[in-house]
């Protein structure tokens, strides 16, 4: 029950985030991880909800990714009050912690306004499951694969040496 909990909630705050960055065409978040390592979508959502607070234009076209997760960070800080819970550095990465990346999103759902509307969150339903894979799901199919490998790998050793100790001398 947690776990669907979880997954509503992680739902309902893509949905936001979505909704609230529909405007920005460079941004695209489709999950809690590599959406955001280039820095765009934090400073999307934020400037969709205070625009008056930086031109978008200057942020999205002149900075690096860490630069401009920095400035998302800061603005965050100085105009919201949300404590810089990450470093740039450790969010400018193939792929970023999907559970402090969570947090933070959460912390400026807390302060920004929260309409979330129906079509919104059809949508996030639409998305292709592939892209919503989380981390440990990622790394789950992984070690199955490699469990799978090695099973496959010992049956075929057993079998071999099966047939070697069979074979008449």
């Amino acid at each position: 029950m947690a776990g669907l909990q979880q997954t509503n909630s992680e739902m309902i705050l893509l949905s936001w985030v979505r909704q609230s960055t529909r405007n920005y065409p460079q941004v695209n978040v489709t999950n809690f991880t590599t959406s955001w390592s280039d820095g765009l979508a934090f400073n999307a959502l934020l400037h969709s909800h205070r625009p008056d607070l930086f031109d978008w234009n200057a942020v999205a076209s002149q900075q690096s990714p860490v630069q401009r997760l920095d400035h998302a960070f800061n603005i965050a800080r100085q105009h919201l009050g949300i404590e810089k819970l990450l470093d740039p550095e450790d969010v400018a990465t193939a792929c970023p912690d999907k559970k402090s990346i969570l947090m933070y999103v959460t912390s400026l759902f807390q302060v920004l306004p929260q309409k979330v509307t129906m079509e919104a969150i059809r949508e996030v339903e639409m998305l292709p499951r592939h892209s919503r894979v989380t981390r440990e799901e990622h790394i789950e199919v992984h070690q199955e694969h490699f469990s799978q490998e090695v099973s496959f790998t010992f049956l075929l050793s057993s079998c071999y040496s099966e047939v070697v100790v069979s074979l008449p001398t």
